[in-house]
């Protein structure tokens, strides 16, 4: 019985053509649960590090000191769990997908929010507490 399925299911793959779109040619269909890339508001960024330790495959990495956000787009799995732990909302998940690239993208951000200067507590303040 095998091989008569089989013969059937390629024939009728030849006269129905293929069942994949030729993408980047064909563009992808987007419906409202598509999650194409990752984005990022650099100036909402507040570096706190969480989407990089939430991240399943390691594809974030955040430096502090320099104040650089990137992502490295061949490792990413758009599973938007980065999305959903941002407290601050800085990332997002975009639905368009990104033009294929035969090379290695790493995407880098500078963040440009600075953080605010904490005021010393006066004597006053020091005893109410």
């Amino acid at each position: 019985m095998g091989p008569f399925k089989m013969t059937r299911t390629v024939l009728r793959n030849l006269v129905r053509g293929p069942a994949t779109r030729r993408y980047p040619e064909v563009p992808a269909r987007v419906t409202p649960g598509t999650r194409g890339h990752v984005a990022i508001d650099p100036a909402t960024c507040r570096s706190c590090g969480i989407c990089s330790k939430r991240c399943p495959c390691v594809a974030i990495r955040l430096d502090k000191e320099a104040k650089v956000w990137e992502i490295d787009r061949m490792r990413c799995i758009a599973c938007g769990d980065c999305v959903e732990s941002c407290p601050f909302g800085s990332l997002t998940m975009e639905q368009e997908y990104l033009p294929p690239t035969a090379e290695h993208v790493v995407d880098r951000y500078t963040i440009t929010y600075v953080k605010p200067e904490r005021k010393p507590k006066t004597k006053e303040e020091s005893a109410d507490a």
